[in-house]
């Protein structure tokens, strides 16, 4: 059974506080269990970690490494400047998938660009909370490699 990393970094654990006009009115916990039960329909196991410290983030990559066949990873804002969060992905040999709830395309000019791109798999923007299970349906479809 294919086994992903949701990782989530700084803000997201306030989704259905922060910004609802932008991220929605659904919480973290809300989205989680939501995927929970996506995944459990689709025979695929998710853990999932939120944390506002970059160090954290590189630790859970670098582990994920040896526990996961993938992940899909919401790095908030360090996605526009975090070096460490990109050199942690292009150190690990798992395919990693980048979402944004929001379409950072429309947003300030500093969203624009991503310095994880990159070295990540694919990036999935402005689609919501669906965004994650796309994220998923791609690591387990025959271009992810998953099997």
């Amino acid at each position: 059974m294919p086994h992903f990393l949701v990782l989530n970094g700084p803000n997201l654990n306030r989704l259905g506080k922060r910004e609802p006009a932008v991220y929605g009115s659904k919480t973290l916990t809300d989205l989680e269990t939501d995927l929970f039960h996506f995944a459990e329909r689709a025979s695929i196991q998710l853990t999932f970690f939120q944390s506002n410290h970059e160090g954290d983030l590189v630790d859970a990559l670098h582990e994920a490494e040896d526990q996961y066949d993938g992940v899909v990873f919401n790095p908030g804002a360090f996605t526009h400047y975090s070096y460490a969060l990109r050199d942690a992905i292009a150190s690990i040999s798992l395919p990693v998938i980048e979402v944004h709830i929001s379409n950072v395309h429309k947003r300030e000019e500093f969203r624009h660009h991503s310095v994880l791109a990159p070295v990540c798999q694919g990036q999935i923007v402005g689609l919501g909370l669906e965004g994650y299970k796309l994220a998923i349906r791609y690591l387990v479809s025959e271009e992810g490699a998953v099997s």
